[in-house]
């Protein structure tokens, strides 16, 4: 008897500060790859599916991208220092809150 499957492993790889395409807040964004392995009596051999995703922590929106795109964010996330990109201070006297 072979027994065979498939294992998940989800890696998360960054977090950023994005403007979500769904609500449209700037919010943190959670950069995650998702690797599918195909496995022989428990034991995984070899990688069959790569996907990466970005979540919005706002809203719960998630949204398939490109590998090409994840490294790019990832990359800015290296430079950026911590991977949260910041927004620009408000104003001298007015209010941050009111638009």
């Amino acid at each position: 008897m072979i027994i065979f499957g498939s294992k998940s492993y989800l890696y998360q790889l960054a977090i950023l500060t994005l403007v979500c395409g769904r609500c449209g807040n700037p919010a943190a964004h959670t950069l995650k790859k998702r690797v599918s392995k195909f496995t022989l009596f428990f034991v995984p051999l070899f990688a069959f599916s790569t996907k990466f995703t970005t979540q919005c922590t706002f809203c719960g929106a998630e949204q398939q991208i490109g590998k090409e795109q994840a490294q790019q964010l990832e990359a800015t996330q290296a430079q950026g220092g911590g991977g949260q990109e910041h927004l620009g201070a408000p104003e001298p006297g007015r209010n941050p809150y009111q638009r």
